[in-house]
């Protein structure tokens, strides 16, 4: 349970604070778009520094997902874990609605131009963040020293150049919570499919790229 109550409590700090960072900018313009990355990233790496410890900072259904995939995660925490970060997800965007009842979008993720340019963009966006994670994070803890700040600086980087056209969600729970409070459902499935192709793509790369065969492995350890 302390796991589950983790990713609900990194899910919910996550999706309060950075999609709180687009309704505040509606209302008051100052924060930018700049400013939206920044908090994205910087809520992201500290989530990761604060609950890692716990439950590997997940955060996020597709990163449960590839993990699970790569077999560098329990498959019977899966769901547990989606159910919590969902969660999480929608009272952060509840929170907010209470917040700011007059913003009607909530820091929601719509495509600014074709729903395939968002969905392409989407699969890239969370195949690069993939591809860093596994190859910093253990998957069911993470203490490392850098693996917050990597992680974090990706999420900056990616929201910091495509916010503008699909919103750099990269997460099907971030994408959830506002959708689900403002009824705005349409485009959701660009931003619950293409995050979780695009991680398990990640790990398929990983896998061939990193991970070596039982004999290739025998023969190093000769």
């Amino acid at each position: 349970m302390k796991k589950y109550l983790a990713e609900f409590m990194g899910t919910y700090i996550m999706v309060f604070c950075g999609t709180g960072a687009v309704v505040i900018d509606e209302q008051v313009h100052t924060v930018t778009h700049l400013g939206v990355a920044i908090t994205f990233g910087l809520v992201v790496m500290s989530m990761i520094y604060a609950l890692g410890s716990v439950s590997g900072a997940h955060m996020n259904p597709a990163v449960s997902i590839a993990f699970t995939l790569a077999k560098r995660f329990p498959a019977k925490c899966l769901i547990p874990y989606i159910i919590s970060q969902f969660t999480g997800a929608t009272l952060a965007s509840l929170t907010l609605k209470y917040l700011f009842p007059l913003n009607t979008d909530l820091g929601w993720t719509v495509p600014s131009g074709s729903n395939s340019q968002s969905f392409i963009l989407e699969f890239i966006l969370t195949f690069i963040l993939m591809l860093v994670i596994i190859n910093v994070a253990t998957g069911s803890k993470e203490q490392g020293m850098f693996a917050g700040l990597a992680i974090g600086g990706v999420v900056l980087f990616e929201a910091l150049f495509a916010g503008p056209i699909s919103g750099a969600s990269m997460n099907p729970a971030r994408s959830f919570g506002p959708a689900l409070i403002t009824g705005n459902l349409n485009t959701l499935w660009i931003y619950i499919l293409a995050p979780v192709a695009g991680a398990a793509l990640a790990v398929l790369c990983w896998m061939y790229f990193f991970k070596q065969s039982p004999q290739l492995k025998e023969k190093h350890d000769e």
